[in-house]
């Protein structure tokens, strides 16, 4: 970077020097020293720019290769522990399987005896219970068809010397038993 600024610039001087030399006139002298001060100026911003440029992405490039040589190293130094530890692991199930297979031969009996004492209270409360739920089941079917439409059919008669009415509490239209017999029959 700093050989290109020192030739640039001993270009420019070259130049300079070569123009004042052609030129007679001391007034022209004035405006060509600007021109090369300000073409001078240019040029050494555009090489700086240039230059910095190029430091960034040499930057950028040594960073992102000394990104994938850690990362390349590190799992170098990774995959050995990680295969040693699977294999630590496939050892250790090795030598549970014995210990497994023991424990399960010892807690066998211990179950089949609890799901022998278990199992009939189990089937003693189901013989009890199902009677109840038979007549749950009923209630609710009946009662489910007496919400049927059609069943109540309330007829508006009027009242006269014991004639049916209205249906009242514990009446019904198409039976002549209250509700409360019938409930009872249940």
């Amino acid at each position: 970077m700093a050989f290109s600024c020192v030739a640039a610039l001993l270009v420019v001087l070259a130049v300079t020097h070569g123009c004042e030399a052609v030129s007679l006139v001391r007034r022209d002298a004035p405006s060509n020293v600007d021109k090369l001060t300000q073409l001078i100026e240019n040029m050494s911003a555009s090489i700086t720019a240039a230059t910095q440029e190029m430091v960034d992405k040499m930057k950028a490039l040594e960073m992102t290769s000394t990104a994938q040589a850690y990362m390349e190293d590190s799992r170098a130094k990774i995959q050995p522990l990680v295969e040693q530890v699977q294999a630590e692991a496939t050892k250790l199930q090795e030598q549970v399987k014995p210990y497994i297979s023991n424990i399960e031969e010892h807690i066998r009996p211990l179950t089949d005896n609890f799901n022998s004492h278990v199992k009939p209270l189990t089937d003693n409360f189901h013989e009890q219970v199902k009677p109840l739920t038979d007549m749950m089941e009923k209630l609710f079917q009946q009662a489910s068809a007496l919400c049927e439409p059609g069943v109540l059919d309330v007829k508006a008669e009027e009242d006269d010397e014991g004639a049916k009415g209205n249906v009242r509490a514990g009446q019904t239209v198409q039976g002549s038993e209250p509700a409360s017999e019938q409930r009872a029959q249940l």
